[in-house]
């Protein structure tokens, strides 16, 4: 657990606006004027467009931004450059945004920008605030038509199969309006790709969720940018984040048991056959396992799973104890069926039943059942990477100039997230509107 992490939810003094762009120029200049009306109630502190039009969407950007009552910054990724597609986008947003929390929306006014204000109302204590077309108040007016809310029904279904626990609290994965905490993400952790970057953070952490009720609206100018290659893509997505999820830690965790499963099975194996000859090969049997159980535990309480603690340490040594003896139970039945059932009393015959056929049985019985009851996941949210630190500008929250260590850091961050190393317009503001 990354102790480096602050998940507390002290009031912010500000929020950025991060909206992704595809030729929207007709969007431009009503979405600025709306989010400059509701701005001061909602701590709005500036707007940076992620832009990968290839339209006059970025003219259309710097012209208004002049008359915007909200400061704008424009990152204009170029052909070649715009990595991850809409997610990509809304990446390098979060990274270049200077204030705590983030409002992440769509520029084609489908996602209203009067909602902003009430969906921050629901920020307190939470690390996510989801504007949900699907939960009690929410509409989906603006899908065009039914095929589309089909489609949009069945996304959502097979990410909540896909991530049944993670994403239990979130009614509306597809949604891309939301206000996030920065300090919750770990954003070098994200991989994103396609449009649906809110599946993909909800995917790679744990975070505390609320949700806010809203009504999708109708798209104001241009078209739809959904296709076909787009639900191949979120097909990919949650394939790759699914295998990611068991690869760090499903498939850790097998790897840890069963490097404890050998070391306990050469203790076993060792033990059973130096008390072999001082006993029956039952209580040999009985002696070794136990004496391997013991062990077990303490290696895998702390390496396989040593953040799932339970609040009743004895409880979980008896429940350990009891799976434990059902696979003591396993192995003693396959000895028995071998040396007196089917009369293969050889030692290499009792070897084999018990320490090969026994153990092997006996060892997925008990992965499974430590897995699911000895040490089920804790119920409280897992912390996330380091936190990210705000870019450090002039104009931003601490107003000091970008220099150092610091520029090196969001040079690179450039770079990682598809951006050319000096990208107009990301170093400095577009002309503001003077107070």
């Amino acid at each position: 657990m990354d102790q480096g992490v602050d998940r507390s939810a002290a009031p912010v003094a500000g929020v950025s606006v991060v909206v992704p762009t595809f030729n929207e120029a007709g969007n431009v200049p009503l979405l600025l004027n709306r989010l400059g009306q509701v701005a001061a109630g909602a701590g709005l502190r500036e707007v940076v467009f992620v832009d990968d039009s290839t339209d006059d969407t970025p003219r259309i950007i710097h012209e208004h931004a002049s008359r915007s009552e909200l400061p704008v910054r424009l990152l204009h990724r170029r052909a070649g450059e715009r990595i991850g597609g809409l997610s990509g986008a809304v990446v390098a947003g979060l990274h270049a945004a200077r204030w705590p929390w983030v409002v992440v929306m769509d520029g084609d006014l489908q996602h209203p920008p009067e909602d902003v204000p009430r969906l921050l109302q629901g920020r307190e204590g939470m690390d996510l605030v989801v504007a949900s077309r699907y939960c009690a108040g929410g509409a989906a007016d603006g899908l065009a038509d039914t095929r589309r809310r089909l489609v949009s029904r069945a996304a959502r279904a097979l990410a909540a199969a896909t991530f049944p626990r993670r994403l239990a609290e979130c009614s509306d994965t597809m949604t891309g309006f939301f206000a996030v905490r920065r300090a919750a993400l770990d954003l070098p952790a994200l991989r994103p790709s396609g449009f649906k970057i809110l599946l993909e953070i909800l995917g790679r952490h744990q975070l505390r969720v609320s949700e806010v009720p809203f009504r999708f609206a109708h798209r104001h100018s241009g078209q739809s940018k959904a296709q076909l290659t787009q639900g191949v893509r979120f097909a990919q997505q949650l394939w790759r984040m699914r295998w990611d999820a068991w690869n760090a830690g499903l498939l850790r965790r097998v790897g840890a048991f069963a490097v404890v499963g050998l070391v306990c099975l050469v203790i076993d194996v060792a033990l059973f056959n130096a008390l072999l000859p001082w006993g029956k090969p039952l209580t040999a049997k009985f002696v070794a396992a136990t004496v391997a159980v013991v062990v077990s535990y303490v290696l895998n309480a702390r390496w396989t799973w040593p953040q799932r603690t339970t609040a009743s340490r004895s409880r979980q040594l008896a429940l350990f104890a009891a799976v434990s003896g059902v696979g003591i139970g396993v192995a003693e039945l396959c000895l028995l069926v071998s040396h007196y059932g089917l009369g293969l009393d050889s030692a290499l015959a009792d070897n084999v039943s018990a320490n090969v056929f026994g153990l092997a049985l006996g060892m997925l019985w008990r992965f499974v059942a430590y897995e699911r009851w000895v040490f089920p996941r804790a119920g409280a949210p897992v912390q996330p990477g380091a936190a990210i630190e705000p870019v450090s500008d002039p104009g931003g929250p601490t107003g000091a100039p970008e220099h150092g260590p610091s520029q090196r850091r969001r040079r690179a961050t450039r770079i990682l997230c598809g951006l050319p190393a000096q990208v107009p317009g990301a170093g400095r503001p577009v002309p503001e509107r003077s107070a």
